[in-house]
């Protein structure tokens, strides 16, 4: 290895990770954020002109993700803003390919899912890991950040084919990708403790199973939302998108807020990326 290319990768181990550790907290606040974005965008869209909204939306994004990119470590605030944006702006899109472009939930799942799989592929082939506990530098902060619209994109869109598509509705689609993410939780758990500490695969299966559950959780929490906002007529309990995204604003702010003052969810630097890969999906 080059001289330079090995003290860069020795100051990536050894650099501030500028993501959160993975805590029960973290899995809580992205589901919130997933049911927030999904309501928040339906509520603005049925209420203002939806390209205008779209254009919001995504200098909403700008501006989250650039003052994300100032940090040079990760700080609660910031980071679960840009999440949040990109839960809104990620509902915009998946919206605008079905209601815009008129074309069918099925296939645009399809579609963003093999641009997911691009990005991964991209992702691996420059930087060699996955792992969420591997962002130290802005080039995988940038690759990080391409994932996580993407995955939204693709639940956003896997959540309106089961609900719409499939017919199965809001309630029992949310059940069945709850079930979907518990059973890779009880699968990781399993396969985890029946393979040595020292084993390569490890870490691998920890990433693979941390970014499927990381989809999945978007047409789990949307799935939810949209059955208490949306009207009887839709199989929802018609509390109001407006009124929901409320709820689960206050209920984010609150637990990020507890996050930043505890700082329960700081990570802290390491040399050993396999070690932290591991714990991936904790």
């Amino acid at each position: 290895m080059d001289p330079i290319d090995t003290v860069a990768a020795a100051t990536a181990r050894t650099a501030p990770i500028r993501v959160p550790e993975i805590t029960i907290y973290f899995w809580i606040v992205k589901i919130l954020s997933t049911g927030a974005g999904e309501s928040t965008s339906d509520f603005l869209a049925h209420r203002f002109n939806p390209a205008l909204v779209a254009i919001a939306g995504a200098a909403g994004l700008a501006v989250s993700l650039v003052l994300q990119f100032r940090m040079r470590r990760y700080l609660a605030w910031t980071y679960w803003f840009a999440v949040l944006m990109v839960a809104i702006f990620g509902t915009m899109a998946a919206d605008v390919l079905h209601d815009g472009l008129h074309i069918p939930y099925l296939t645009s799942t399809i579609a963003l899912a093999v641009v997911l799989a691009i990005i991964f592929v991209v992702w691996y082939r420059v930087e060699h890991t996955l792992s969420i506990h591997s962002i130290t530098t802005r080039r995988r902060e940038g690759l990080y950040w391409a994932t996580v619209i993407a995955t939204f994109a693709v639940g956003t869109a896997a959540g309106d084919v089961t609900a719409t598509t499939l017919g199965w509705g809001y309630f029992i689609s949310g059940i069945v990708f709850g079930m979907a993410i518990l059973v890779i939780g009880v699968a990781h758990a399993l396969i985890i403790r029946s393979i040595s500490d020292t084993s390569r695969a490890r870490p691998t299966i920890s990433v693979f199973n941390f970014w499927l559950a990381y989809i999945l959780t978007r047409p789990l929490g949307a799935s939810f939302a949209d059955w208490a906002g949306k009207p009887p007529a839709k199989t929802g309990l018609g509390f109001g998108d407006g009124t929901v995204a409320l709820v689960l604003f206050v209920l984010i702010v609150l637990f990020v807020g507890y996050l930043a003052a505890t700082r329960t969810d700081v990570p802290a630097p390491s040399d050993d990326e396999g070690e932290l890969a591991a714990g991936e999906f904790a």
